[in-house]
């Protein structure tokens, strides 16, 4: 399948797209960091954890290394197309998986609702393929950068699924 691309006219705002992607990260990231208080969290702490569960610092290292590479996917995907509008419905999919990514740490950690936490969780999961999906007719490399968010997520659903399993 062949995706026509308009042709690049001059982009001398291209910068502030890129800012505005790599802001909307960052603002999903910061959002998540504060409501997911992970080991100082004394509900948190009183879960049954599944097996596999990684100590908290774990998250500290993984989470922010997933959204520089979120981030530098929409950038390179960005730069391929020239402008958003040339790609609305994967911009559209980048932006509805930020707002998953964010709602997911307000359920599990800030209202306490892992049930809901997982459904939002396999939404998630499938937006982030239909991402790579459509990331991916722009750039392989783009879509490839997505392919650890996507298993870390899968990941993530095991922890959900098992904390809601143990602690029923």
């Amino acid at each position: 399948m062949h995706v026509q691309r308009p042709k690049p006219r001059n982009n001398k705002s291209g910068w502030l797209s890129d800012l505005v992607l790599v802001g909307s990260v960052v603002v999903i990231a910061a959002l998540g960091g504060l409501v997911s208080g992970g080991d100082s969290d004394s509900w948190y702490q009183a879960l049954s954890k599944p097996p596999f569960n990684p100590p908290g610092y774990y998250f500290g290292i993984v989470w922010p290394v997933l959204y520089v590479m979120i981030a530098l996917s929409a950038v390179i995907v960005r730069r391929r197309v020239s402008y958003i509008e040339h790609a609305p419905t994967s911009f559209g999919i980048f932006y509805l998986q930020l707002c998953f990514n964010g709602a997911w740490s307000f359920l599990f950690f800030f209202f306490h609702r892992p049930v809901w936490a997982m459904i939002d969780l396999v939404a998630l999961w499938l937006i982030i393929v239909a991402m790579i999906f459509h990331f991916g007719k722009y750039s392989k490399f783009a879509a490839f950068l997505l392919v650890p968010y996507f298993l870390w997520v899968t990941f993530a659903g095991y922890l959900n699924g098992m904390i809601i399993w143990l602690n029923a």
